[in-house]
C-alpha cells in the first residue's frame, strides 16, 4: 500500500532549489544514510533543472510503500532525456510511462515520517533564497569529497597489505621453487644411479646365464661319465667282481654322483626359469594316463617305508579327462610334490587327488609327515630354504622351481602344514575355454587369417580381418576390442607401427613367420610354424587372466 507524503510543482530555478530540499529532508525523515539522501536530492534536482530548462512545468508527487521510497515527477511534455540518465546512475531503479516518470529508492522498513515536520518542511521550501540553496549544495559536496576521501585512505591501506601478502607469496614460491629444483636434481641423480645399477644387474645376469650354459655341460658330462663308471664296476666280471666292501664303496660314489647331478639339475633349471628361457608346449593333456605314469613314478621312491602312495584318479566326477597344459611341466611339479611328500613321511601315506571348484582345476598332494612348524611355511618357497633342525637331503630348490613352473602353466602351489599331522600342497590351474569379445586379425595373407580364424572358433565371440595395421586401427576407433592378433610385417603401416599406437588396455599377439624378439608391448609373440589352436588357446588364457 502506498503512503502519498508531499507534492510540489516546479516552474522555475526556484522551483528546483526547492525540490532538491524538500527531497534531501524527506529522505533524512525516512532514516536513509547521508549518500542516498544526496543522491536523490540530486536526481530530483537534475530531473526539475532539464525540465525547467526545456520550458516545462514538473509535478513532483512523493510517496512511500513497505520498502521503497516512490517519487513520481509528471511533466507536460516529453520527459528530457539529460535529466532522465543522469536520475538513472542515483535512483535504484527508473521507468517512463509517456510524460510520466517513476523514480524509486529503497528505504530502511518501518520508518513512518513526522507527518507534521514533513508539512512544515513543503511550507519552508520556498522562501529558501538561491545562496542558501547553493551553500547546501556545497556542503553536500564537501561530504561527498570527505567520504570520498575515506574510502581512498581504505584503499591505500588494503594496497599496502595486498603488497605485503604479495612479498610473502613470492617468498614462498621463490623457497618452494629451490626446494623443486632440489628435489628434481636428486630425482635425476637417483635415476642415473637406477640406470647404471640396472645395467650392471643386466650384465651381471647375462654372465651367470652364460656360466649356467658352460657349466652345465661341463658338470653334467663328468658326472654322468663317474656314475657309468660306478655301474660297469659294480657289475660282476669274469674275475668274480669287486668284494663286498669294495662295492660297498663303489656304490656311494655312484649315489653321490646322482645326489651331485640332481643338484646340477635343479640350479640349470632355475636359472632357466629365473632367464625366461623356459618355453611351454600347451597340449590336451590325459590326466587319467598322467596320474598312472605318476603312480609308477613315485612307488619306487616309497621302497624300504612304511608308507602307501595313492594317486587317485577318480575321487571328483566332475574331473575333466583332458586340461590343456604343458605336460613335460606338469609332471615335473606333481613328481617333485609326491617326492617331497614322501621324503618327510616316516609312515603313513601320501596322496594326490584332483577336484573340480568353478573355472580352477585343483591338484592337491596331502601326507601324513612331520609337517613345518608354524610360521616357517611360506620360507619353504624361498630358494635353498630347509626347515631349521630338518635333514632328509635336497638342495631347497624343489619347491621354488615347482611354484615358478605352475606360476608359468597360469596357475599358483599353496601350501599348508601342521607339525606332526602332516602337509598339503596344492597346484591350481585354469582349465575352462578362455572367452574373449571381439578380436581383431590383422595379416595381409588372407589364407593365414582363415587358418586363425578357424582356431578361434569357441574362444571368440566376434572377429573382424584387418588387411593392414591402418584398417585395424580404424576397427578399433569404432568398435569395442578386447585383443588383437598382428602380422609383425604388413605393408602400410606394420605390426610394430600398429603396437606403438594400440591403446594400452588393449592386448596384443604378435604372430609371425620372422625371427624377431618379442616387442615390449606385444603381450605375447607365437611363431606362425610353431602355432597350434592348443598354444593360441594357452596364450590367451593366460592372458586373460593376467598370467606372466
Amino acid at each position: 500500500m502506498i503512503s502519498q507524503l508531499a507534492r510540489l510543482d516546479v516552474r522555475d530555478p526556484a522551483g528546483v532549489f526547492a525540490a532538491r530540499q524538500l527531497g534531501r529532508g524527506l529522505t533524512a525523515s525516512l532514516a536513509l544514510d547521508r549518500q542516498d539522501q544526496i543522491r536523490v536530492a540530486t536526481a530530483l534536482s537534475e530531473i526539475s533543472r532539464s525540465a525547467v530548462t526545456a520550458g516545462q512545468t514538473a509535478a513532483i508527487a512523493f510517496g512511500i510503500d513497505d520498502t521503497e521510497l516512490l517519487v513520481t515527477v509528471t511533466l507536460d511534455g516529453e520527459p528530457p532525456a539529460e535529466g532522465i540518465a543522469a536520475a538513472a546512475r542515483l535512483m535504484d531503479q527508473i521507468t517512463t510511462d509517456g510524460n510520466v516518470v517513476l523514480m524509486t529508492k529503497r528505504r530502511p522498513p518501518g520508518v513512518r515520517p513526522d507527518m507534521r515536520q514533513v508539512n512544515e518542511q513543503l511550507a519552508a521550501v520556498f522562501p529558501q533564497s538561491a545562496l542558501e540553496e547553493v551553500r547546501r549544495q556545497n556542503q553536500d559536496l564537501i561530504s561527498a569529497l570527505e567520504d570520498l576521501k575515506q574510502q581512498k585512505d581504505q584503499l591505500v591501506l588494503l594496497n599496502a597489505e595486498l603488497q605485503e601478502t604479495n612479498r610473502g607469496v613470492m617468498a614462498l614460491y621463490s623457497e618452494l621453487s629451490n626446494e623443486l629444483e632440489q628435489t628434481n636434481r636428486g630425482v635425476v641423480a637417483l635415476y642415473a644411479e637406477l640406470d647404471e645399477k640396472s645395467e650392471r644387474l643386466r650384465a651381471a645376469s647375462e654372465s651367470k646365464d652364460r656360466f649356467w650354459a658352460n657349466v652345465g655341460h661341463e658338470l653334467r658330462t663328468p658326472l654322468n661319465s663317474i656314475i657309468g663308471l660306478t655301474r660297469l664296476l659294480a657289475e660282476p666280471g669274469d674275475d668274480g667282481g669287486l668284494d663286498r666292501e669294495r662295492l660297498y664303496q663303489v656304490e656311494l660314489i655312484k649315489n653321490s654322483g646322482r645326489t651331485l647331478l640332481a643338484l646340477v639339475n635343479d640350479l640349470l633349471d632355475v636359472a632357466k626359469a629365473e632367464s625366461g628361457q623356459l618355453h611351454v608346449d600347451p597340449s590336451n593333456v590325459d590326466l587319467r594316463a598322467l596320474f598312472s605314469r605318476l603312480r609308477g613314478l613315485a612307488r619306487p621312491m616309497a621302497e624300504g617305508k612304511p608308507v602307501e602312495v595313492i594317486v587317485s584318479d577318480d575321487g571328483d566326477p566332475n574331473t575333466p579327462g583332458t586340461i590343456l597344459t604343458d605336460e613335460v611341466a606338469l609332471t615335473s611339479v606333481l613328481r617333485n610334490l609326491l617326492s617331497n611328500g614322501i621324503k618327510y613321511t616316516d609312515r603313513g601315506e601320501v596322496r594326490l587327488s584332483a577336484r573340480v571348484t568353478g573355472p580352477r582345476l585343483e591338484i592337491s598332494v596331502a601326507d601324513t609327515g612331520i609337517g613345518i612348524p608354524v610360521g616357517l611355511s611360506t620360507h619353504v618357497f624361498e630358494e635353498f630354504y630347509q626347515v631349521p633342525g630338518v635333514r632328509r637331503g635336497g638342495t631347497g630348490l624343489g619347491l621354488p622351481y615347482a611354484r615358478r613352473l605352475a606360476r608359468i602353466l597360469g596357475g599358483d602351489l599353496k601350501l599348508t602344514s601342521e607339525p606332526g599331522v602332516g602337509t598339503t600342497v596344492v597346484l591350481d590351474l585354469p582349465h575352462e575355454t578362455p572367452s574373449v569379445g571381439t578380436v581383431v586379425l590383422a595379416d595381409d595373407d588372407a589364407s593365414f587369417r582363415q587358418v586363425l580364424r578357424g582356431f578361434l572358433t569357441g574362444i571368440a565371440d566376434h572377429i573382424v580381418e584387418a588387411e593392414n595395421g591402418s584398417q585395424a586401427l580404424a576397427i578399433l576407433a569404432e568398435n569395442p576390442v578386447a585383443l588383437v592378433l598382428a602380422d609383425m610385417r604388413m605393408p602400410g603401416l606394420d605390426g610394430a607401427a600398429l603396437l606403438a599406437r594400440l591403446p594400452a588396455s588393449v592386448p596384443a599377439i604378435i604372430i609371425t613367420g620372422a625371427d624377431v624378439p618379442s616387442p615390449p608391448r606385444a603381450a605375447a609373440l607365437l611363431r606362425k610354424d610353431e602355432l597350434t589352436r592348443e598354444r593360441l588357446e594357452f596364450t590367451i588364457r593366460g592372458i586373460i587372466r593376467g598370467a606372466p
